[in-house]
């Protein structure tokens, strides 16, 4: 059994790392700025929507300090008791992000139903409005950016943080919607209705990053996507002498884990046998950037049906 490190696309480089911290604390950045926006628009509407919009923006602060926290932890290189490094720690980020949510949805229901009961006249709707559309643009920018960085670098942390942020936005557009409603009919009860339907969907969220934490946590095997990549890199190795199987995969944060054993012919010599197995490693690192992949050499190449294949 051998394993073979890609130091181009694996262990990321510090400098790599500070910039993944850099989308974090422009998230933290974010946060803070629509705190206060949300939280000024619901002094002067009094609106129990805008309110829950501000609650899911302390969740947004919350969640990008953990965030941070984790990406620092995910950097650190493998060390004597963690020989595949410390990227799960990002799948921690993404399961508290899910219950810092569901702390937000109960505060935004309990409050909704009870504005629901007694309903109360909203304020300068026309002022609060303005400042909830402001942070909900800051919120969008920032969101895509964290988007985009997450797929690029293959980063659970960001992704998570990026889709809070959308989401977010939705419930910013729901809860605005729901005021302008309130204006035009002058029913105060549609307020706590739409704050009511809000706290639900972000409860959805959160239930899909607790969801997806924990799948990675039970180490899941690679995404369709890559497991189709890697099936054609093997497609295109297999020879009448050379085949594959006990294909085993997984990830942590972003590194890929990639095991298999190579079939090849019992009277080929040991440096033969080391060519063909370095040529499968480099070959599936390329199409699988990010892999570290383990070798295990076996006697006796396996014959495939067509029906097989």
């Amino acid at each position: 059994m051998k394993r073979i490190a890609f130091p181009q696309v694996g262990a990321e480089s510090g400098a790599a790392e500070a910039g993944l911290e850099r989308f974090a604390w422009l998230s933290i950045a974010a946060a803070v700025v629509t705190i206060a926006l949300k939280t000024g628009a619901f002094v002067l509407t009094g609106s129990v929507g805008l309110l829950s919009d501000a609650a899911e923006s302390v969740v947004n602060l919350v969640a990008a300090v953990i965030a941070l926290i984790a990406l620092r932890v995910a950097a650190r290189p493998p060390d004597y008791n963690h020989d595949y490094g410390h990227g799960k720690a990002e799948y921690f980020s993404a399961g508290a992000e899910g219950l810092m949510i569901f702390v937000a949805a109960g505060v935004i229901l309990f409050t909704a139903v009870e504005r629901l009961l007694h309903p109360v006249p909203l304020q300068s709707l026309g002022i609060g409005l303005l400042v909830t559309t402001a942070a909900s643009v800051i919120n969008g920018l920032v969101g895509l950016v964290l988007l985009r960085a997450g797929r690029a670098h293959r980063s659970v942390t960001l992704t998570a943080d990026g889709k809070h942020l959308m989401t977010d936005v939705v419930t910013s557009t729901g809860v605005i919607v729901g005021v302008l409603l309130v204006a035009v009919t002058g029913w105060d009860r549609l307020d706590p209705v739409v704050a009511i339907l809000v706290g639900l969907n972000i409860l959805i969220t959160g239930y899909r990053l607790i969801s997806g934490s924990v799948t990675s946590l039970l180490d899941a095997a690679l995404p369709e996507e890559d497991m189709v990549r890697l099936r054609d890199v093997l497609d295109r190795l297999r020879t009448p002498e050379v085949e594959f199987d006990d294909v085993r995969t997984r990830e942590s944060g972003r590194q890929r884990f990639v095991s298999l054993t190579v079939r090849l012919p019992g009277d080929w010599t040991v440096e033969r046998a080391h060519r063909v197995t370095e040529e499968v490693e480099l070959t599936i690192g390329r199409g699988l950037p990010g892999a570290q992949v383990q070798t295990h050499v076996a006697p006796g190449a396996l014959r495939r049906s067509t029906s097989d294949r």
